[in-house]
């Protein structure tokens, strides 16, 4: 063995390089593939990947038979952890009163960490002060940091899921449905299709779950978007075996105890101080902050928590804070704020992509000029995949469904614009509808239609728009979620995002006509 060793020293540099890197690697594939230990990282890995745009490369470390029941387990989880009917009377929310209060009398921001990640909880102590904010024009979406400072907000986190090809999504091709002021600012899906929704009720109640626009309309959903899985029901972990089958990434969650204080948890990931959460952590962290109700929200390189018009947060995008089509705000005065009906008369809409993204080609331009050829990868989103279901069947009465209980009510279930989207709209991956397995965050791909991760609708005008390049996945981190709609990709959900949660993102990303839309009544929520 001396000799040996003092052989080895005697070789060129080179040499002994590329010995140490043929050694490390046979030693290291040995432990992958040939002890238990090893077989678990490999999964693990699987996992992660299947959370990203990049799903089908999760063969590499189970093969493909693997990967497939991997997906449809995450799908089949999804769907499971979203049947349960909310009890919104776990939860008594007492409306605080007064204008003109400081930061410290709506919110309180503390670091937290764990083995592998560091990140941010955020206290709203008036869930009331929580409104869904959009961009302030059309054709891309807009970072946090902007909304907050355009509109005043106290602060603001990444919301819903998005179609984002290659991770470099312009963040406008929303993906489920967007509520806020209990309008419907956009929607891919049927008002009758059930869709994963986290949202709040006009007094508070944090809502999260699969549910239809008619059922939303009941409950009194006011904001929300699409995303998912669900994490904590009725006081239950939704997680009780496992790590959540999502791997590590960044993650964004919200949870409310039976105060009615909210909890927002934003995690770093995918970077040296913090390689990510799995689910299970994040889910442990709010029961352990006595949350009676939670939810995963887009994730990967959308997770971001802005304070104060200051990020305080670390992405993992490359370039910095990212285009995104909608946020929680906190909002002192949330009345006198108006989400921006961005989407309203567009029929088609341009995910974007490297082909398009400024900053991505800015960098190829720099690189070209200093005579570099190489092309970096586009950076990945990690999103949930999306959940299976069977497409809804076309509308040909001209009328939105029928609400059980009422009559003479304006019904839910309307497009942007006062119209209602035809039925079953919405190809593979956007939140939405039908029943099945699920689809930003590293979450899985969007949340889609009865799909999984990342639609409802109340009401709205105009048109409903769907996003491009249909099955594509949807931005995130965040995330999977069950339906025939287009899946949310995790990122993991991205804006889910952060369900491939929404799997493979587009490459080469298409504008799509939305859904047609049939006259009916504008609907609001209560």
């Amino acid at each position: 063995m001396k000799g040996s060793l003092q052989a080895i020293q005697q070789w060129s540099l080179m040499k002994r390089t590329l010995f140490y890197i043929a050694l490390l690697t046979f030693l290291t594939s040995s432990f992958l593939f040939l002890t238990p230990p090893g077989g678990k990282v490999r999964e693990w890995m699987a996992q992660t990947v299947i959370t990203t745009q990049h799903r089908s490369w999760a063969w590499i470390f189970v093969g493909a038979e693997r990967r497939d029941l991997l997906v449809k387990k995450m799908q089949d989880d999804i769907e499971l952890a979203s049947l349960e009917k909310q009890n919104l009377g776990l939860v008594s929310v007492r409306k605080k009163s007064g204008k003109a209060r400081s930061i410290d009398e709506l919110i309180k921001v503390e670091d937290i960490s764990g083995p592998l990640w560091k990140g941010k909880k955020m206290y709203v102590y008036d869930p009331t002060t929580i409104k869904i904010m959009t961009p302030n024009k059309p054709g891309e979406g807009e970072r946090i940091t902007s909304m907050v400072n355009r509109t005043g907000a106290v602060a603001g986190l990444n919301g819903g899921a998005f179609d984002d090809p290659e991770g470099l999504g312009n963040g406008f091709a929303a993906l489920g449905m967007i509520i806020s002021g209990g309008d419907i600012i956009f929607t891919d899906q049927d008002g009758s299709i059930p869709q994963h929704i986290v949202g709040f009720t006009k007094e508070g109640h944090l809502v999260v779950g699969k549910y239809d626009a008619f059922e939303l309309r009941d409950m009194g959903v006011s904001e929300a978007v699409s995303f998912y899985p669900r994490l904590i029901a009725n006081g239950k972990p939704m997680i009780t075996s496992g790590d959540g089958g999502w791997g590590r990434a960044p993650r964004t969650a919200v949870g409310q105890r039976a105060d009615g204080t909210v909890i927002f948890v934003v995690i770093d990931g995918r970077q040296k101080h913090s390689v990510g959460a799995t689910l299970k952590e994040v889910q442990d962290l709010l029961l352990a902050e006595g949350a009676v109700i939670a939810g995963n929200l887009d994730g990967g390189a959308s997770s971001e928590l802005v304070v104060d018009g200051q990020l305080v947060t670390k992405p993992s995008s490359r370039y910095g804070e990212r285009r995104l089509p909608s946020a929680f705000l906190v909002y002192d005065d949330p009345d006198s704020v108006q989400a921006t009906r961005v989407w309203d008369g567009i029929d088609k809409i341009d995910a974007g992509g490297s082909h398009d993204h400024p900053d991505f080609l800015r960098e190829q331009a720099e690189k070209r000029a200093k005579g570099q050829t190489t092309t970096p990868k586009p950076a990945t989103e990690t999103k949930p995949p999306a959940p299976k279901t069977e497409p809804a069947k076309p509308d040909t009465s001209g009328k939105a469904p029928a609400s059980s209980g009422t009559s003479g009510e304006a019904k839910p279930g309307t497009a942007p614009g006062g119209k209602e989207p035809a039925a079953g709209g919405g190809g593979t991956g956007s939140a939405g509808s039908g029943t099945g397995a699920a689809g930003s965050g590293g979450e899985p791909a969007k949340p889609a239609g009865t799909q999984g991760q990342t639609g409802t609708e109340p009401g709205g005008s105009g048109t409903a728009p769907k996003p491009a390049g249909a099955g594509a996945a949807p931005s995130t981190d965040s995330t999977p979620a069950p339906s025939a709609a287009k899946p949310i990709a995790p990122d993991g959900g991205g804006t889910a995002t952060k369900p491939v949660e929404a799997g493979d993102a587009a490459t080469t990303p298409a504008a799509t006509p939305a859904p047609a839309a049939t006259a009916a009544e504008p609907i609001k929520t209560p």
